[in-house]
Parts: structure tokens; sequence; C-alpha cells
């Protein structure tokens, strides 16, 4: 056999080789990934850094499962393996303990399991006064009022969202996975009649190491100075999305700034919430309770609006990013005050904002106020009486009872305060609590369906859920009624058309199955683009507002499409008009946007074009326009980057077996060499091409 046989030897064992590692690789072997995990992770803002972060390389720890207090002080002083890896049950997630982990050398990282219902005390991660350095009251406007010096709004916030953990910290779901973690914890790590636990132990590393530091100025100059490399790297990227807007009646939007004659009336409500951990922000209460109100209302308003037209226009308005300093408001009045939005602040009449609507305690509803400016001039506060007796009256129809807090009490955190710092306009913040939030679990993860009583009965099928009729549904309802009527008497509607104007609790009770459980579901679908299934998640949705990287959120999108179908009109359009109406009769993209909708059955016949107002525009500070990263005026959040977001578990041998594999790994290095040496010496003896017999024949 000649070299060339040899080489084809060599060339089919090696192939064999990469075939078993690819099939069986040592890493499978070794490691149990965990996919059902969420990470805590970085953010930034003008003068801090917050969240959490992992090593370059991972932090990785032994498990000790934290259930009594015997437990805490075996991790943070006596267990003799540490650094430990902390698996907690969400009790124990809580800042007394979380902040005494923070400042131990003896912690690794936490991995919380997070239960469907939180504690019953409630739990808050946010602070106890929320935005409160950008909104109205400041040392020039209301001091006594700032700084929550009046109201604390949510007592329960420990501000554990605004510290920096030097550690990972990851949720995982009470499922499966977690029970394979309890197990490896009962079969390795727990010792026998209270004893030290032999090795191996089981082990878990975590991986979710940031690339932004400091704070949002650093970060953006590190950005800016990196874009001049060769190989741009990007360390953080701005909060932002979209806010979804629709005027009652059509604006032409290619003329921007000041529209002559012309009085809007702004409803708004928010779009984002917020959590502990990145992008789990259910915001049943907080968020979902509000904006599915105002839709409701922008429905049952539209039938009217035709048939009697009110005098002023409505301006239906959804902003995202509020959650994080008033992102989509500020950037709307921004745009206002430019000249770069359809209309200005001087065209707005008055503003109605739906606050935390979802918990209300029997009928009542609470209609804040700004105390300072109803003080400072007289005609913003005759405009603030006309809208709350517009308000009251509707109410007492519709057997709500509509109260006013004190008056020195503050605003609420609302969109309305960014309105305010601006211009005084007369406005008011509805809301389901008179001070202090009802909303025990602000802006973490069980503000979800369950504490919005959002549940169905047990046998019932997705599709029955979708129709059924729940009690939250019918509440909602009636404040959608409340809303839409106060609104079109504001906008100057006739009183005799009021009882014509009724939210559809059927029409919000499919939304709240929507927003709360899954998009994927038969009234959603007919109401969007058959082309968009992107948008059809079956996962509950998040409104965490993220960063503006395409595509477009999608709570963003489906509100979108919602607040066309309820505002807009179906037209006769076929598809590829629909996409470019340009000169056709009746038709013009300056004061419509058209939107190609499937329909109720899917099918081709039932497809139409829907013809509406509902725009979108940027959701992002304005100070990443202006380059102010460290402004005092406008929300300057940031998310770091990352490269790796990992959770796996293993078994962790004893260091002095650590040590022994490592020499023996060594020694075997060292004698693979000596071979090598002694072969590539000796090579010509031991590999020498045979000799050619005499008697070949050619």
């Amino acid at each position: 056999m000649g070299p060339g046989y040899a080489k084809w030897i060599i060339t089919v064992v090696f192939c064999w080789l990469v075939q078993i590692a690819r099939g069986n690789s040592v890493e499978q072997k070794i490691y149990v990934e965990l996919n059902n995990t969420v990470p805590c992770v970085r953010l930034l803002n003008a003068t801090h850094q917050m969240g959490c972060q992992s090593s370059m390389s991972g932090n990785t720890g032994v498990l000790h499962l934290l259930e009594t207090e015997s437990d805490l002080e075996i991790i943070l002083n006596t267990g003799p393996h540490s650094p430990y890896m902390v698996l907690m049950d969400a009790v124990f997630f809580n800042s007394a303990i979380m902040m005494r982990m923070k400042n131990s050398t003896r912690v690794a990282g936490v991995a919380v399991v997070i239960p469907n219902s939180g504690p019953p005390q409630g739990f808050s991660p946010h602070s106890k006064c929320p935005n409160q350095n950008t909104g109205v009251y400041s040392d020039t406007y209301g001091p006594r009022l700032a700084d929550c010096n009046g109201t604390v709004w949510n007592p329960l916030g420990n501000g554990l969202s605004f510290e920096d953990f030097k550690f990972p910290i990851f949720s995982m779901k009470d499922d499966n996975q977690t029970e394979v973690i309890r197990k490896c914890i009962m079969d390795h790590n727990m010792g026998v009649n209270g004893s030290v636990p032999a090795y191996p132990l089981c082990a878990i590393q975590l991986f979710s190491h940031m690339h932004a530091v400091t704070s949002t100025a650093t970060c953006m100059r590190r950005n800016d100075i990196s874009s001049y490399s060769l190989n741009p790297e990007v360390f953080c990227d701005p909060l932002g999305d979209y806010n979804v807007w629709a005027p009652l009646r059509p604006i032409n939007v290619t003329e921007k700034g000041h529209k002559a004659n012309e009085s809007v009336v702004v409803a708004a409500t928010r779009l984002d919430g917020r959590s502990f951990f990145w992008e789990i922000a259910t915001g049943a209460e907080g968020t979902v309770g509000g904006f599915v109100t105002l839709l409701a209302a922008s429905q049952a308003l539209k039938p009217m609006a035709q048939q009697a037209p009110p005098p002023r226009n409505i301006l239906f308005t959804f902003f995202q990013g509020e959650a994080f300093d008033y992102i989509g408001s500020s950037r709307m009045v921004y745009d206002m005050e430019n000249k770069d939005f359809v209309v200005d602040l001087d065209n707005i009449h008055s503003v109605l904002e739906i606050g935390q609507v979802g918990l209300r305690r029997g009928s009542d509803l609470y209609m804040h106020t700004d105390p300072i400016s109803r003080r400072n001039d007289s005609s913003i506060d005759e405009g603030v009486e006309r809208l709350l007796e517009n308000m009251t009256s509707v109410g007492l129809g519709l057997g709500l009872s509509l109260a006013q807090p004190t008056a020195t009490q503050p605003l609420p955190p609302s969109s309305f305060q960014r309105f305010l710092r601006s211009r005084q306009i007369p406005g008011v913040v509805l809301a389901d609590h008179q001070s202090a939030f009802n909303n025990k679990y602000y802006e973490s993860v069980y503000d979800n369906a369950a504490y919005l009583n959002v549940s169905y009965p047990p046998d019932l099928t997705p599709e029955e859920q979708l129709e059924h009729v729940t009690d939250t549904a019918r509440a909602l309802a009636d404040v959608a009624t409340l809303v839409a009527r106060s609104l079109y008497l504001q906008a100057g509607g006739e009183e005799s058309q009021i009882p014509n104007i009724t939210a559809d609790p059927k029409i919000v009770t499919q939304m709240l199955y929507g927003f709360l459980f899954q998009y994927n579901n038969s009234y959603f679908r007919s109401l969007i683009n058959p082309e968009d299934n992107s948008l059809l998640a079956s996962t509950a949705p998040q409104y965490y507002v993220g960063v503006p990287l395409p595509p477009v959120k999608r709570s963003t999108r489906m509100v979108q499409y919602l607040l066309a179908n309820y505002t807009g009109n179906p037209t006769s359009l076929n598809q590829s008009k629909c996409q470019d109406p340009s000169g056709l009769p009746g038709e013009s993209k300056e004061l419509y946007t058209y939107m190609w909708v499937r329909g109720s059955n899917g099918s081709e016949a039932s497809q139409y074009c829907c013809r509406s107002t509902v725009r979108r525009t940027q959701a992002i500070s304005p100070a990443f326009e202006l380059k102010q990263y460290d402004s005092q005026t406008y929300s300057t959040w940031t998310e770091s980057r990352w490269k790796l977001i990992r959770a796996r578990i293993f078994l962790v041998a004893s260091h002095d077996l650590e040590m022994l594999t490592l020499g023996v790994g060594i020694a075997v290095l060292l004698l693979s060499l000596l071979i090598t040496y002694f072969l590539s010496s000796k090579a010509e003896l031991l590999f020498a091409p045979a000799q050619e017999s005499p008697s070949t024949a050619y």
C-alpha cells in the first residue's frame, strides 16, 4: 500500500470521528441547557447604570436552594462551597434579601422561580414615586408637590429595578425545567443528616455580560467614537418605538404646525410597561386596561361622529415608552413645539387621559387635575370645571360614582404632565385610585390577567374564551362608555345624542383575551393584513418598549390595526389600489392611511381595504436627537447590548479532582509531544518507502 492509500484511510477515519463528535458532543453530555429563562439586563440613564450582568465568561456557582433563614446564613456566611448560585421562590425575592446578596462576595448569581400569582402583600420593583424627575412638578412649579411630597403613588415600590447588581439574575417559570434543577439539587447538594454534601455538586452557569457601562452619556460617547473605526460597535441603544394616533376627522399630514380654526380634544393613554426582568411586562392593570378602554371608546364614538359630528376634533393618542420618563408623550410635545406635528399646542383644547382603571372598588372612579394651573389661571380652571361637569353627569347616567381628590393633591404619574410642562392646558386624568395606586403589583411580573380578574371557566375552548364576556370586560366597557360620551360632550357634541354612544362589552372581552393571552385568535386575525403572520404569536403579549429596531413592536402594530378598524371605514378598493390610491377620486394619502384587512372568515372574498386616519410617529426621546445624553428635561434611557444570554446546569467536581485531571492532561500532552518528536526524528527509518521489485514489468 502506497502513501496515497494511507492518506485515504486517514481522511476516512477523520470524517468518521467528526460525525461522532457532531452526534454526541462532549458539551451535550456535560451540560443541560435551560431554555425558559429570562434575564435581568442592564439599563442606563443620564447618571446611572442599573440592572444585572455576568462576567464575560459567565458566572458559575454551586446551586443552593433558598427556603429558610438558615439557608441564607449558609449562602452568605457559613457554606463551604461559595460562590453560590441561589435558586429561590419568588417569596424571597424582595429588597431586604436581595440587598444582602448584593453586598456579599459569596453570591455568583440568582435564579428566581416566578409563579402566576404574586405575594398577597404586594410587590413592586419600581420606585415609590414613578417618573419623579421628568414630570411637571419641580422646584419652579409646585415645589411642595414635587418628589411625591404630597402623595406617595406607589408605596409598595422597593426600587429593585433601579439597583445595579454585579451578578446575573434570571427568572424561571415553575415548570419541568425548574423541577430538573430541584432534583439535581436534591440528588447532589443535600448532605446526609446535616453533613456537608460531597462532590460532584450540582452547579449552574449564567451568561449575561453587558457591553454598556456607567451611564447613557458615557455609552453614547463610546458609540460615537466607535463609529469612526473600521469595525464599529454599538454598546447601547435608546429605548423607544412608535406612538399611535388618529384624529376623528382627517387632518392633512403634509401641513405641519398650527392649524387655523382647528380645536382638538386629546384622548390619551399609554402602551407600555416594565418589570424587573427583560421583556416581561404583562401590564394588565398598569397598561392594558387603559388602552383597551380607549380603543373601545373610539369604536363607540365612530357612528355618532359620522351622524352628528362635534365641532371640535378628537385626537386619540397611544404613547409608547411612558414607563421610562414619558418617552412617547415628551416626543409628541417636542414635535408640536417645533411645528413637526399635524397640530401644535395652541390647537389643543383639553386633554382626557385614561390611567389605571381596571381595579376600581365598586363604582368609584377619580378625576385627577393639576391644582397649580387651576390656581394660576382662571380660564384653565373654568375649562377643567366644564370637563369635570361633563364627566360627572355622564357617570351618573351609567351608575358610576366620579369623585375628585383633594384640591391640593397633584396629578398622578401621567402623560398629561408632559403637556403641562410646555403649556397650561385644561385636563383630567381618569383613574381607579384616589391617592396611592390600587395596583399592588405596579410594574411587576404579577400585574397579569389573573390580577385583573380576567379568567374563564375551565371547560371552555380558546374560541369560547374569546367570546366569553367577563365581569372585568363589562366594567371596562362602562368606563369606555363614560370616556366616549365625555369626549363627545367635550368636543361640543349634542347632549341629546349621548344615549346613542355605548361601548360593546363583547369587543372589550375580545380585546382583553387578545392583549392578555394571545394575539393569535380569530378576532384579531380578522382585523389585520393576511400577510402579517409575524404578528400572530401564541404567547402572552409583553409591553416592554424595548429598542427601536425593526420590526415595529407587536403591541404597537396591533393597536394600530384595531384603531384603524374602529375609527375607519371599509372601501371598495382592490388590494393593488389599496396600496396606492393616488389619483382616485375621494382618496388621499395626505388625509388617510389604507390597510388591506383579512376580514371575518379569512377568505379572499371577505378581505377589504380599510381607510382610516391612523398614523405612527417616532417615540424616541428628543434627548437623542439633540445629543443631550445627560439631559434633565427629557428621558435618557438606553438598553445595553450583549452577545449571549444563556443558562445551563452541570455537575462540578471537587477542586482536588479538577487539579488531578489537569495534571493528567498536562502529562498526556507532554507525552504526546515527546512521542511526536521521536516519530518525527525517526521518520526516515519508520516510514521508509517500499522498494520496488526488480521483476516488475511495464
